[in-house]
């Protein structure tokens, strides 16, 4: 049996490890993953880290084709991501919905925590978000910078502090069970995102890897993918 090394940003660890458990199961393959911002991710494929499947947005996964790192034509789509608002669970949830209310609420928060912009896609659709609010100067001070969205989820989880907001995709913080979603920023801020898996130029177990990434857009995936936060294709 193959183990399957797997390079993904963090939008799709949850989803990724569901799925990946039951691909287990039932072919007895192991799954071997590495989930971070999808910059450094990036960078690891571009260093000539091998991995049998490759999931960064769209975009990515196509410079990576031209680069030669991920199989040309290989490209699989996953659904598209967007980005939100979270508290602490069982605190009160803002109100995010329209950029005024967001605009408030952000400059009311004692800390605003996110990934980094130099390597997570949420984390610059939250810089661009604080230029668009007019707000970048006032809010520069209280803002905190994690790898990846899944530690800023984290961090926030364990938090004891008041008026704490945490921003990140949506699909990093819904499978963590500490946070509260409080909702999607408002279209006029937000930059949505398509996920979707590569075959690795380097893949070691081509074969296998094929079969799961056929696994993750099967029917039987939608409802997962659903859940986990993705927006799919009719």
């Amino acid at each position: 049996m193959a183990t399957l090394r797997i390079l993904s940003g963090g939008a799709a660890q949850a989803v990724v490890e569901k799925i990946a458990e039951e691909f287990r199961r039932e072919t007895g393959h192991e799954i071997s993953g590495e989930f971070s911002a999808v910059g450094a991710m990036r960078d690891k494929v571009l260093a000539g880290e091998a991995a049998d499947v490759v999931i960064l947005t769209a975009a990515l996964i196509d410079e990576l084709a031209v680069t030669g790192h991920v199989v040309a034509g290989s490209r699989t789509d996953l659904g598209k991501v967007g980005t939100g608002v979270a508290v602490r669970a069982g605190t009160p949830l803002p109100e995010v919905s329209n950029p005024e209310a967001l605009r408030g609420n952000l400059l009311a928060a004692a800390k605003i925590l996110c990934p980094d912009p130099a390597v997570a896609t949420a984390g610059k659709v939250v810089m661009r978000m604080t230029e668009l609010l007019g707000i970048a100067d006032q809010v520069r001070g209280k803002m905190q910078f994690f790898p990846n969205g899944y530690a800023a989820m984290k961090y926030l989880a364990a938090s004891s502090g008041s008026l704490e907001m945490g921003i990140t995709q949506v699909t990093e913080i819904l499978p963590n069970a500490g946070v509260k979603l409080a909702g999607q920023l408002p279209d006029a801020l937000q930059m949505k995102a398509v996920y979707s898996a590569g075959l690795g130029a380097r893949a070691a177990n081509a074969d296998v890897a094929k079969a799961f990434i056929a696994r993750l857009v099967a029917p039987g995936a939608r409802p997962v993918l659903a859940a986990g936060g993705y927006e799919l294709a009719a």
